[in-house]
């Protein structure tokens, strides 16, 4: 008997090995600058943000596959969810979906997504308290996605659907990413430190900005890749207030007139990252990896910020991104701000 639970015991952690090699290939191809985030966080917490990742741009690259119309992509979701929240539930057939991806990794993600699945319900590497805060987050996640979904779901390249003020913008945001930060930060102070009572909701007010400030990059960075979809994320309010339509961005030419209100979203971005960095500054000085790891998200961040200030973010023409190059510089600045300790607000 003794032989035969050793032997079982050796194939669940061959298989858990195997597993964790797919998951980290599937996470190198679905991700850029993320996966260097990964790869210098410390091993304590490395597995359970990695998970929470792949798991999250599963559920992104089903909202995000071009179909004929949302109701399956809304079923797809639903029942994903679903298997996560209960492992006696079905996990939906994504071969489909996968068939259709113009992106290789992200159909290699769809075709094995078994494998995530299995592993953050079957994995003794990840706690059943790791397990309900992962479940906790990505129903957040989901239930940003499905809102999407079904708030833009007459949007079409002749018809722009915006969001109607800035609550649903802030709800948004905090769905799809802030909830990620107060994730982040439980497993730290699960696995990693603790913290003084008395800061520790400053601790997740900042992680929840943190979150909302890489979110609110990308929607102003894809501004007029969205727009050309029909989906407006600049609410008709706001708008409305500057005398603009979600139309009137579809011509570059309306850039000056936009600029003032474009800017406004810039500051609050920057004051999120502002707020991220005081995340970092809050941890303590021998969380070297942790801090190295946040640092880069907020670098790629400021840079960012520094190209949509340069360029006309209406010319749909002209991709606004951080280039390789560019993330390598910033990985050896990370490297040197952690080992100097300097504060980065207000750095490009």
């Amino acid at each position: 008997m003794s032989s035969i639970i050793s032997k079982n015991m050796e194939e669940d952690m061959l298989s858990n090995s195997l597993s964790e090699k797919k998951i980290d290939s599937l996470l190198e191809g679905t991700s850029r600058s993320f996966f260097l985030s990964l790869k210098v966080l410390p091993k304590k917490i490395r597995r359970h943000i990695g998970l929470l990742y792949i798991l999250a741009r599963l559920a992104d690259t089903i909202a995000d596959s071009k179909v004929g119309e949302n109701k399956a992509l809304l079923q797809g979701l639903k029942e994903y969810n679903n298997r996560i929240q209960d492992s006696n539930k079905g996990l939906p057939d994504f071969t489909s979906l996968a068939e259709i991806q113009d992106n290789e990794a992200e159909a290699e993600l769809l075709s094995n997504a078994i494998i995530p699945v299995n592993y953050f319900e079957k994995s003794d590497k990840i706690t059943d308290s790791d397990r309900e805060k992962i479940r906790i987050c990505l129903d957040i996640i989901i239930s940003g996605q499905i809102l999407d979904l079904e708030r833009f779901n007459d949007a079409s390249g002749g018809q722009i659907v915006s969001l109607e003020n800035e609550s649903q913008l802030d709800d948004y945001t905090y769905r799809v990413a802030g909830c990620v930060g107060e994730f982040w930060t439980h497993m730290s102070l699960d696995h990693l430190f603790q913290i003084d009572e008395g800061k520790r909701d400053v601790l997740f007010e900042n992680a929840v900005k943190f979150g909302k400030s890489l979110q609110l990059i990308n929607i102003l960075r894809d501004l007029p890749e969205d727009l050309l979809m029909g989906r407006c994320y600049i609410p008709q309010d706001t708008l409305k207030e500057y005398q603009l339509t979600a139309e009137d961005l579809l011509n570059s030419k309306n850039i000056d007139k936009f600029k003032p209100l474009f800017d406004l979203y810039l500051e609050r971005a920057e004051t999120y990252l502002d707020n991220a960095i005081e995340w970092i500054e809050m941890l303590p000085k021998n969380q070297y990896r942790l801090r190295l790891s946040c640092m880069l998200p907020i670098l790629i961040g400021q840079r960012t910020l520094v190209l949509l200030k340069e360029g006309n973010i209406l010319d749909a023409n002209s991709r606004i991104k951080v280039l390789r190059p560019e993330i390598k510089k910033i990985m050896r600045k990370s490297i040197w701000l952690c080992i100097s300790r300097k504060n980065p607000k207000k750095m490009s």
